[in-house]
């Protein structure tokens, strides 16, 4: 099996899933980095999979909400070192939007979860105010 010499950094996928009413779908995070913070979910990439399963796989680990990976819609990639205090990490976020009553669970690493209206957000982990706010920002990407 050939590698290389090089670094690799981490990959993830983060998801910002809104509704119709207005608000974001948010967890507390029940682990380290940034422990009892508000962030998007998400989390790593398995080397099985594609990055779109990645989003939905974790966004039903953490929420219990299911999608498909047609639903998904790409914000952007966010690359920015240190961006994580773990290590060199990239993620992907992806936009879904569900309908108002969407039932979530808190599972997986995520402590607690709730529904937060965009122009009420709690202070977040990471980048994820940044990504939230390129989700939201003109007219949506996957209409």
């Amino acid at each position: 099996m050939y590698t290389y010499p090089y670094p690799r950094p981490m990959l993830t996928a983060d998801c910002v899933v809104t509704n119709t009413c207005g608000e974001v779908l948010l967890i507390r995070r029940g682990n380290e980095p940034f422990k009892g913070s508000w962030a998007l979910p998400g989390g790593f990439m398995e080397m099985d999979e594609t990055i779109e399963h990645c989003a939905v796989r974790e966004l039903m680990e953490e929420t219990g909400i299911e999608v498909v990976e047609d639903e998904l819609h790409l914000v952007g990639v966010y690359s920015a070192p240190g961006r994580d205090p773990r290590g060199r990490t990239v993620t992907a976020a992806y936009a879904v939007r569900v309908y108002d009553g969407m039932q979530a669970t808190a599972g997986d690493d995520a402590a607690e979860l709730r529904w937060w209206p965009l122009a009420a957000l709690p202070p977040l982990a990471f980048d994820h105010a940044q990504i939230i706010a390129d989700a939201i920002s003109g007219p949506p990407k996957w209409c």
